[in-house]
């Protein structure tokens, strides 16, 4: 009996020895695996520019390139990722300076869509900021957000840009933090995917739709702000926006316009869905941008087309849908102005005689 009491208490003290060896080796593991993580957000950059280039000239690529070695951020927390999108020449051997201190991919000519999911998927920043290779980043309003993200581990830095080609010391206010859906419901929304600085944590499976020329943009911002928790909005300059006339938005021409119009539809059907099944608070922001942007959807259709039958046939197929004629809101004095001449056929026949002359 002693003996057996022996046996056991030597098996227990050997599970007891067992059970706290695997407690000190889990609890090391879990230190292990913090400091791993924390480790490894040190190595990260702090931002990710992610540079979409296509046939652009090289000296405006450069320039791009020279406004962001020009902010306020070292080697290690910068992160350059230059996609090109199938040029006709390959880049890279005009801009030798800088093969060091980039990331160069190149796909065939799949469009900005696609170009910005890969640079998400290549990237490694905490934070991701969309360049246009024929645009340029502004220091001293740049920096500003860069402090912001410093200080306010913001999820999204929404500025303003300029078609100034001077970089002023632009004005620093901000407003913050706010949800997204908050900023929707009381701000129009300037939908360029360069307009703002966001936390790549924010993303989780969101891309950019493939196959959409026009408004690509527009279909991706509002829902990378809707789910924002901690949304700044700052008056600062930082992105100086060069209009390209070689640019896809510039494209004129039957089969652009239509292509044009058609992708506009296909945003605004998309969101429409997608506000149906929101909570109702975000519900209300996004009923707002669809309502926005039906009103620039017909004004182009008014604009781009100048004809009435084309006009009256897209505009039944947003009645169908519940969005046409515009919802009386007093969203802005323009919209309001618009949704009124709009609701009646003779406002629209005034309206299309009065773009044709301009």
């Amino acid at each position: 009996m002693k003996m057996d009491f022996i046996i056991k208490n030597r098996h227990l003290k050997v599970i007891i020895l067992i059970t706290n060896t695997f407690c000190v080796s889990l609890q090391k593991y879990r230190v292990w695996i913090y400091a791993m993580a924390y480790q490894e957000n040190m190595n990260k950059p702090l931002v990710s520019f992610v540079i979409t280039y296509y046939n652009e000239p090289i000296q405006m690529l450069r320039e791009c390139i020279d406004s962001i070695f020009q902010l306020s951020l070292n080697d290690e927390e910068r992160e350059i990722i230059l996609i090109d999108d199938g040029s006709d020449i390959c880049p890279l051997n005009e801009i030798t300076e800088y093969r060091d201190q980039l990331i160069y991919l190149r796909q065939n000519n799949r469009g900005v869509s696609e170009a910005r999911n890969m640079g998400i998927q290549v990237s490694n920043g905490s934070y991701i900021q969309f360049v246009d290779s024929d645009d340029c980043l502004l220091a001293a309003g740049y920096n500003h957000c860069l402090n912001m993200v410093r200080e306010h581990h913001p999820d999204i830095i929404v500025f303003n840009s300029t078609k100034e080609e001077t970089d002023v010391d632009s004005p620093n206010l901000f407003e913050g933090p706010l949800s997204g859906a908050s900023y929707m419901r009381h701000h129009n929304l300037r939908a360029s995917a360069c307009g703002y600085i966001f936390s790549r944590k924010i993303l989780i499976d969101l891309r950019f739709t493939a196959g959409i020329e026009y408004g690509e943009d527009e279909k991706f911002t509002p829902q990378l702000i809707l789910r924002a928790e901690q949304l700044y909005h700052t008056d600062t300059i930082a992105y100086f926006y060069r209009d390209n006339p070689n640019s896809v938005s510039n494209k004129t021409g039957e089969v652009a316009i239509n292509k044009r119009l058609d992708d506009s539809e296909h945003v605004l059907l998309y969101l429409d869905h997608l506000a149906a099944v929101l909570p109702s608070n975000e519900r209300t922001a996004l009923e707002r941008r669809v309502a926005q942007l039906s009103m620039d959807y017909i004004y182009n259709i008014i604009r781009f087309t100048h004809s009435s039958k084309e006009l009256e046939e897209r505009l039944e197929r947003l009645h169908k849908r519940g969005l046409f004629p515009l919802p009386d809101r007093d969203y802005t004095p323009k919209y309001r102005l618009f949704s009124k001449i709009t609701r009646y056929k003779t406002g629209r026949k005034l309206m299309m005689m009065a773009l044709r002359f301009q």
